[in-house]
């Protein structure tokens, strides 16, 4: 079959054939932009050009006319930029050349063809996709990039920059919050250096990891790609780091096809992963770990994985050698953690340090004590005394059945459990190094928004799925009592369709570990709550923990205290700078490596 369908092609004299040699014709003489099919420049000789990006410039190699002035130009990388030389013909020899300056960037190259792509036809739901406007969406895409762990734009780019023709920022906005949520950049080739080939390319997509709605990202590439098919443009092409599973199987998807181009990057501080030798044990820390190891790296200070599984690492630096597990450190005392631990001493030395503390107790066999205790409140807190990560926690018991299966939840965790008054309001989390406040954040309990034909578990399922891949793993939502009740509570269950556009919250807990989110307040927390956050730091004598308050706004004073966690995730509070502040609670006068 196969041979009789090469042998009938030939023979059709159809415009369809025409169509398809002319495209077979472009797909060999595309594959090096500005170059034709035997690699010589083009007659139109494409103009060399350097792109300032914020983060960095771009350098498309195929503008310049030789390699020593493609490394002179990657030579002026500035301080704390990441530039990147693209479409490098023969990175081979351009390595050799300085091999001790510059290394081949470990991405993929696809490229979307523009003449076969057929627009997409699904509306967006919860978010609008629309062009950068304002130095506001600025800071939201700066916002972005650093949960995403990417390097941020200058202050100073997009007032500058953002009327640059041959650049397109594209945004993704929450209906209902207002915030950015998601962002690609684009880059018109023929705008930029008269590119004969038509081509253009994409750069920095990037969606917050907590993000409610799903298929942001695939929006935002198709956005950019009708916005070049409109332009009259041939291809988009984008580079990827090669093990980005996800982003490659997206790009798939819309049918981008991997191409045999490549990038040089300069060896820097903020590159050192891709090219040096990698600490041994590393790819099994938690981000947690890995973001203070990596901190430490850059500062020249010493590493030693002693067990990556349990986030354990030893830092020496001049002298001075000090063990961790995470944000957790010789500094802290055995009493210290004790302290945290248990949580009715936490609340008890708390109290005595002045701070507003709930109505507690400790469950016992007297069955009238937990009626009253309930009664005099309506609504509960069920925590075990002794865990972390919200294990065993419900949150807005109403009921004695519900207290009833709440406690036999949390005994699970810990055979003593604590009946707690509840408080309605936000969680709010302050990261507290040294006695100081470095961070603030507000936790959500887990959302979903319905489409309309999912069931509410298909709904988390994609949601927690979301969740694992922006936390290493570290966050998900569990299917268990406590997600029931809440659905319950609201007339729903796991098998419910949610009609579109409706949002729930599938657990009450906003306990990051079980799929909460978490929306940085640091600029505008109340100098009360950092006050009373200091205060429980220095009465448990900790000098790293993660003060834990009930609140009914950040900006207002009203609180009560919950608990005090003596390892505080500090890779949830970008863009604070909490490695860096506990690094220098290590080692004092540490700076960062250039």
């Amino acid at each position: 079959m196969k041979k009789s369908r090469e042998i009938a092609l030939p023979r059709q004299r159809s415009k369809g054939t025409k169509a398809v040699t002319h495209r077979l014709n472009r797909l060999r003489t595309h594959t090096q932009p500005g170059r034709d099919a035997e690699g010589s420049r083009t007659a139109g000789g494409a103009k060399r050009d350097v792109l300032d990006c914020g983060w960095g410039r771009l350098l498309f190699a195929q503008t310049f006319s030789d390699d020593e002035k493609l490394l002179s130009e990657l030579r002026e990388e500035a301080p704390s930029s990441r530039d990147i030389a693209f479409y490098v013909r023969d990175p081979h020899v351009l390595l050799s050349r300085a091999p001790q300056e510059i290394f081949l960037d470990p991405s993929h190259t696809y490229r979307l063809d523009l003449w076969t792509y057929r627009a997409n036809t699904r509306r967006t739901r919860g978010i609008t996709i629309r062009r950068l406007a304002s130095e506001a969406d600025g800071d939201g895409v700066n916002r972005v990039y650093a949960a995403c762990g990417m390097v941020q734009i200058r202050s100073d780019f997009f007032s500058s920059e953002r009327d640059d023709r041959s650049l397109t920022y594209f945004v993704a906005q929450d209906d209902a919050t207002g915030e950015i949520v998601g962002t690609v950049t684009g880059i018109d080739h023929q705008r930029l250096f008269d590119d004969p080939d038509r081509g253009a390319s994409l750069w920095c997509l990037a969606v917050h990891p907590q993000a409610r709605q799903p298929g942001i990202g695939e929006h935002l590439v198709r956005k950019l790609a009708e916005h070049f098919q409109a332009r009259g443009l041939s291809y988009v092409d984008l580079s990827v780091m090669h093990d980005n599973t996800l982003a490659i199987g997206l790009y798939e998807k819309l049918n981008f096809r991997r191409m045999p181009l490549f990038a040089i990057k300069r060896k820097n501080a903020i590159n050192e992963k891709f090219f040096a030798m990698p600490h041994q044990s590393y790819d099994a820390l938690n981000p947690y770990a890995r973001l203070i190891v990596d901190e430490a790296t850059r500062r020249g200070i010493h590493v030693e994985i002693t067990d990556a599984e349990g986030g354990f690492f030893r830092l020496s630096h001049g002298g001075r050698s000090i063990h961790c597990r995470e944000s957790l450190s010789e500094l802290t005392s055995g009493v210290a953690m004790s302290i945290c631990d248990d949580k009715a001493i936490t609340r008890r030395m708390v109290s005595a340090a002045g701070l507003v503390v709930p109505d507690q107790i400790e469950v016992d066999e007297n069955g009238k004590a937990i009626q009253d205790f309930l009664k005099k409140h309506g609504k509960l807190v069920v925590k075990p005394a002794r865990g972390e990560q919200g294990r065993g926690i419900s949150v807005g018991i109403t009921t004695m059945e519900a207290l009833e299966e709440a406690i036999a939840s949390a005994r699970q965790v810990c055979d003593r459990v604590l009946l707690e008054a509840f408080f309605e309001g936000e969680d709010l989390r302050l990261v507290i190094i040294d006695y100081t406040l470095v961070a603030a954040a507000v936790r959500l309990p887990p959302r979903v928004i319905g489409d309309g034909r999912s069931k509410i578990a298909s709904l988390i399922g994609k949601q927690s799925r979301r969740r694992e891949a922006a936390t290493g793993g570290e966050s998900r939502i569990p299917l268990d009592a406590e997600t029931d009740r809440c659905l319950a509570e609201q007339g729903l269950d796991l098998e419910t369709i949610l009609e579109e556009g409706r949002e729930i919250t599938v657990r009450k807990a906003a306990n990051l570990h079980a799929g909460g989110s978490i929306h940085d307040v640091t600029e505008i927390v109340h100098p009360d709550l950092v006050e009373a956050a200091c205060r429980a730091a220095r009465a448990i004598n900790i000098p790293v923990v993660g003060i834990d308050l009930m609140v009914r706004d950040p900006a207002e004073p009203d609180y009560v205290f919950i608990e005090a966690n003596e390892r505080p995730g500090l890779a949830n509070h970008e863009p604070q700078p909490t490695a860096a502040s506990f690094i220098e609670l290590l080692f004092p006068g540490s700076r960062t490596a250039v």
